[in-house]
C-alpha cells in the first residue's frame, strides 16, 4: 500500500516564506553584488559569457535551495502507511525436528538434516501470518524458540539446528512431548504440531502415544514425516575422538507405524519422504491443508525522512563552498 508524507512540525515550514522572499530580492539585485568594469564600447565582448560568470550566479540558489532542504527537514517528514484490515490464513505451528545424528545421512543432499531445514524454512517464508515454535530432539528434547510471529527469528534457528547438541538416542515421544507444551495455551483456532523423523523411538522416559494423545484431548493436530530413503544410505556409524562422523551404510530404520498412528490418533496426516522433491510435496500439502480464515489489522507506521533532506542541505552547502572557495576567485 502506498505511504503519504505528512510533517510533525508543520509550523517550521511558515520559515519557508521570509526565505523564498530573501531569494525573489537576491534574484532581482543579483547585477549589484557583481564586480563592474567601465569599457567604451561592449562590440568586442558582446554575447560572451564566461563559466565562472555563471557560476557565480548560481550560488545565491544554491544556499537557498540548501536552506529550504533544512528547513523541511527541521519539520520532521513522515512516509505514513496507514491501518488496514485484509482475510489472512493464521495458524500457530510448532517445527519439532529430529536432531540424532542419523539426520546426518547423505540419501539427501547434503545431507537429511540440512534438505529439511531448508524446505521447513521455505514453509516459513510462505506463510506470514502464522506464528512458529521450533523443537529439537534426539535422547532429550530441547525447545529453540517457543511461539512467535517474527519470523526472522525463527529462520535463523531453523538454520542454526545441528546433531550433536542433545543426548545421542531419538526420544520422539520427548519430543512430540516438548511440542505439546509449547502450543497448549495458544489461543489459536487451529493449533498444529509437524513432527519430522528418520528413526526408531529408544529412549526418553514418554511414550510417543501418551503424547499423542495429549495432543488429541487438547485439540492439536499432529503432522508426522518419516524422512529417509528406502533400503541403506551411507550413514555415521562411528564417531573419532576429536568428535568427527565415521560415515558407512546402513539400513534405513524409520518407526512408520508409530508415525502413522501418532498422525491418525491427532486428526492429522502421515507422510513418507524419500529425496528432497517428496519433502518439498509434503509441506505443499500441508499449506493447502492448513488454512484458518481470521482478520488481521494492520496499523499505521510512521518512518522518518528528515534525514535525507538533511543529507540534500548538507550536500547542496558543500558545494557551494567548494565553488565559492576551489573554482571561483574572491575579487579585492
Amino acid at each position: 500500500m502506498p505511504g503519504n508524507y505528512s510533517f510533525h512540525d508543520p509550523w517550521i515550514l511558515l520559515l519557508l516564506v521570509p526565505l523564498l522572499g530573501l531569494g525573489w530580492h537576491l534574484w532581482r539585485t543579483r547585477d549589484a553584488y557583481h564586480p563592474r568594469v567601465k569599457l567604451p564600447t561592449l562590440h568586442r565582448i558582446y554575447g560572451l559569457r564566461s563559466g565562472r560568470g555563471a557560476v557565480l550566479e548560481l550560488l545565491p540558489a544554491l544556499r537557498i535551495m540548501a536552506l529550504t532542504a533544512l528547513i523541511i527537514a527541521l519539520a520532521r517528514p513522515q512516509l505514513s502507511h496507514h491501518e488496514e484490515k485484509v482475510e489472512a490464513d493464521a495458524v500457530d505451528i510448532v517445527l519439532t525436528i529430529d536432531l540424532s545424528v542419523s539426520m546426518l545421512s547423505k540419501d539427501f543432499q547434503p545431507d537429511r538434516l540440512e534438505a529439511s531445514k531448508a524446505v521447513a524454512i521455505d514453509f516459513v517464508k510462505k506463510r506470514p501470518y502464522d506464528r512458529f515454535g521450533v523443537v529439537g530432539f534426539s535422547g532429550e528434547a530441547l525447545t529453540v524458540n517457543p511461539l512467535t510471529a517474527d519470523h526472522e527469528v525463527v529462520i535463523k534457528n531453523l538454520a542454526g539446528l545441528r546433531c550433536g547438541i542433545l543426548e545421542h538416542g531419538t526420544a520422539i515421544g520427548m519430543g512430540l512431548a516438548t511440542a505439546v507444551n509449547r502450543i497448549k495455551d495458544s489461543k489459536s483456532k487451529s493449533k498444529v504440531i509437524i513432527l519430522l523423523s528418520d528413526g526408531v523411538n529408544n529412549s526418553g522416559y514418554i511414550n510417543p502415544m501418551t503424547a499423542a494423545e495429549m495432543a488429541r484431548e487438547l485439540g492439536i493436530k499432529v503432522y508426522t514425516i518419516a524422512v529417509g530413503t528406502e533400503g541403506e544410505a551411507l550413514t555415521p556409524i562411528s564417531q573419532t575422538s576429536d568428535g568427527r562422523f565415521i560415515f558407512g551404510l546402513a539400513r534405513v530404520e524409520i518407526d512408520e507405524a508409530l508415525l502413522q498412528s501418532i498422525a491418525e490418533n491427532t486428526g492429522g496426516k502421515f507422510y513418507r519422504a524419500t529425496n528432497e522433491l517428496a519433502l518439498e510435496r509434503v509441506y505443499d500439502d500441508i499449506d493447502k491443508l492448513e488454512k484458518t480464515k481470521i482478520e488481521v489489522t494492520s496499523y499505521t507506521r510512521y518512518s522518518d525522512e528528515y534525514p535525507l533532506f538533511v543529507g540534500i542541505g548538507l550536500l547542496l552547502l558543500l558545494l557551494e563552498a567548494l565553488l565559492s572557495y576551489l573554482f571561483l576567485r574572491a575579487v579585492p
